[in-house]
């Protein structure tokens, strides 16, 4: 019982670190056969401008 408790408390905390996530990752980190830790990497992406290109100046 106790591992089904554990097992849904891991998949409530990647469900969580995937949630509003545009761009980026979710690493599962496994020892052992058992999850031991989760990192989210979030990215953020700026749309680039004709005019900013090259260093140009308008």
């Amino acid at each position: 019982m106790l591992d089904k408790q554990m097992d849904d408390q891991w998949i409530e905390r990647i469900v969580q670190s995937l949630k509003g996530i545009q761009y980026g990752s979710v690493e599962i980190v496994i020892h052992d056969s058992k999850i031991t830790q989760i990192d989210r990497l979030e990215k953020q992406r700026f749309p680039l401008r004709a005019k900013n290109l090259g260093g140009q100046k308008n």
